[in-house]
């Protein structure tokens, strides 16, 4: 595989080695070797998946404390920009995104650190993405900061009117206004 760094420290794309004919293609998805040497030593313990059509809006979260996550996202079919937003306080990079389109055909991934905020939004007709986390999920440990928030200013690549949230993603935090409980100099992988 080959790890992309982005902007951002620790937000990376990886992108597989590809092995086609004429009969199609195949390709690892993931090895828990190889992104431990080449990415970080992380455990991922469960695997999500979700459907959606054009312009559904999902973000931007993230988890707290105890339930902190990393995440390894892709998408099997359709297209998505996918979002990762620093919210570690005292990071140089505190209240800056890494935006990325992950599709069916080019086969990239993003992996997501802890203390990330995190979304995507759907460009194609419909998408399925699929996500390893290497924490479970908790309700009580849910947070998130608004999607289209003007401090932030990320380019969703379609117009507002046309995202699609859910009811609990039309009140978030505006960036300015939340209190990240996340720190830069605090190892989450601990």
């Amino acid at each position: 595989m080959n790890v992309i760094k982005t902007d951002i420290e620790g937000v990376v794309i990886i992108e597989p080695n590809i092995f086609g004919d004429d009969r199609g293609y195949f390709y690892e998805s993931f090895s828990q070797r190889e992104f431990d040497q080449k990415v970080c030593k992380t455990t991922f313990i469960q695997d999500n998946q979700s459907y959606s059509r054009f312009g559904v809006l999902r973000g931007l979260h993230f988890q707290e404390a105890p339930y902190v996550q990393s995440k390894l996202v892709r998408v099997v079919d359709g297209k998505v920009l996918d979002v990762a937003v620093d919210i570690r306080k005292g990071s140089p990079t505190y209240g800056k995104y890494v935006a990325v389109e992950l599709t069916e055909d080019n086969h990239r991934q993003l992996f997501i650190p802890r203390g990330f905020a995190h979304g995507f939004v759907v460009l194609s007709e419909e998408a399925t993405v699929q996500y390893k986390c290497d924490n479970y999920y908790s309700k009580q440990s849910e947070g998130a900061i608004m999607w289209n928030d003007l401090d932030l200013d990320i380019d969703w690549r379609i117009e507002e009117c046309e995202a699609i949230l859910s009811a609990k993603d039309l009140d978030n935090p505006r960036f300015n206004d939340f209190d990240s409980p996340f720190q830069y100099h605090i190892n989450y992988y601990e």
